[in-house]
């Protein structure tokens, strides 16, 4: 279990010192009585003591605390539940103040960080606490039309309607190690309940969180995502990487099968070395949110000459639908956010085993074409190594499309071509020839732009 920081002590432990001014209480709310009286909208008797006893306690008069604070040097909106407080549970009064803290990011439009410590709703409220989940969800939709960041950190513990709004809502979801985190708290779950589905590194595993990041590392990656998200977005479409290994200052492949042997050499170079060669800092987002992630499949957000990049990057195995749709996913936040995205593709096709098609493979990948047919910021991609088929072509920009001189992109593997075609094992090569697989041959039809150079010293990344 990790530790249990108070309110304003989380916020003091990731922000900048002296940086937080707290925002007013909302209506000029009163420490004695609620809008309904003292014991609230349902007369709970003993509310009223609760309450009291809860503010001695913690020295506050809600289960929140917001306000303004430089994270970094960079200001956003804060929100912090304060979980000795009745359990951080949502009552009238806190959407009251979750909801002014949402309006105050729009209007000074800041990026919103919440610092989530919750048991869920509560219970005293009944249900006109329960449908504070309905505001805070509008107040997040809201933000989220208006082009604002939302980063998320789960703290001990994170369930119930603060887990399935502000934390699981927002676009980035970092968790402190051990946090206890699940739509179901810890004396409502099944008794005989997997205790690690329950838990940040349980909730990373199946693709909801974006990282686990130890208390020690939250200030620097906090200030890491303001840093990225606040940056310059490039005017246009950033250009292709260079290309590297040995394949990058030669001449293209003689033939098709000569081609698919260069994309398939196991020194080529792959995805994470073309991302490291191109950003000076990057930032992963992980998972599809539905329940699954592929370690195949890169995503994030970095800075490319201190502008905001975000990227999408196949890793060379073949991509399982979990990466298709964290891929989509990237995209969609990378066009509410304005950003310009790039893209890897290298995968000898889509995952093609039962599993995959049980995860939905076929509405994965569509929903990778359409998030790419649907983006109005600008996409660029550069084929480093195997195009296989649909599964490669999902990830590709129309009309943006650039090629290293050692990968090769085609309808479907020769092998899996000559099958089909009812063609001997042994007339792959020549199938692959017909084709027209090559980089130079997928110039020529207009598939893609040009065959990247390598990188001269001073002069960037070259096209050819």
């Amino acid at each position: 279990m990790t530790t249990r920081l108070s309110a304003r002590a989380a916020i003091a432990s990731v922000t900048d010192p002296g940086s937080f001014a707290e925002l007013p209480a909302p209506g000029g709310e009163s420490p004695a009585d609620g809008p309904h009286g003292p014991d609230g909208p349902l007369e709970w008797t003993g509310y009223a003591d609760s309450r009291a006893r809860a503010a001695a306690r913690t020295g506050e008069q809600e289960s929140v605390v917001t306000g303004t604070a430089r994270i970094g040097g960079h200001e956003a909106a804060v929100i912090s539940f304060e979980f000795g407080f009745l359990g951080g549970s949502l009552g009238e009064r806190t959407g009251d103040r979750l909801e002014a803290a949402y309006v105050h990011a729009r209007e000074h439009r800041l990026p919103l960080v919440s610092l989530i410590a919750t048991g869920g709703s509560r219970m005293q409220e009944g249900m006109l606490a329960l449908t504070q989940l309905q505001r805070v969800a509008r107040q997040c939709v809201l933000t989220r039309a208006a082009g604002l960041p939302q980063l998320a950190v789960l703290r001990d513990p994170t369930t119930g309607g603060g887990w399935a709004t502000l934390g699981a809502g927002a676009d980035v979801v970092l968790a402190l190690p051990g946090a206890q985190v699940g739509f179901a708290g810890s004396r409502v779950r099944p008794a005989d309940a997997d205790p690690a589905a329950y838990s940040a590194e349980g909730q990373y595993a199946a693709g909801h969180v974006d990282a686990v990041v130890p208390a020690a590392g939250l200030p620097g990656t906090l200030a890491d995502w303001l840093r990225v998200l606040a940056a310059p977005r490039p005017a246009g479409p950033v250009e292709p990487p260079a290309a590297l290994g040995r394949a990058a200052g030669g001449e293209p492949p003689r033939t098709g099968w000569g081609a698919v042997l260069q994309a398939r050499h196991p020194d080529r170079p792959r995805a994470s070395a073309y991302l490291d060669a191109y950003f000076e800092l990057r930032l992963p987002l992980s998972g599809d949110r539905a329940g699954a992630t592929d370690p195949g499949m890169l995503c994030g957000f970095g800075l490319r000459e201190g502008r905001a990049v975000a990227y999408a990057a196949q890793c060379g195995t073949a991509t399982r639908p979990a990466g298709y749709r964290t891929a989509a996913r990237v995209v969609r936040l990378a066009e509410r956010l304005g950003i310009p995205v790039l893209t890897l593709v290298d995968t000898p096709g889509a995952a093609n085993d039962a599993a995959a098609e049980h995860a939905g493979a076929g509405a994965a990948i569509a929903d990778a074409f359409a998030a790419l047919a649907a983006a109005t910021v600008p996409v660029t991609t550069l084929l480093i190594g195997e195009g296989g088929s649909g599964g490669a072509l999902a990830l590709a920009a129309p009309g943006n499309t650039w090629v290293t001189p050692d990968s090769y992109f085609s309808v479907i593997a020769p092998e899996l071509a000559a099958a089909i075609l009812k063609r001997p094992p042994s007339a792959a090569p020549a199938t692959a020839d017909q084709l027209r697989i090559r980089p130079q041959d997928l110039v020529a039809l207009g598939v893609a732009l040009g065959i990247v150079g390598p990188a001269r010293p001073g002069h960037g990344e070259d096209t050819a």
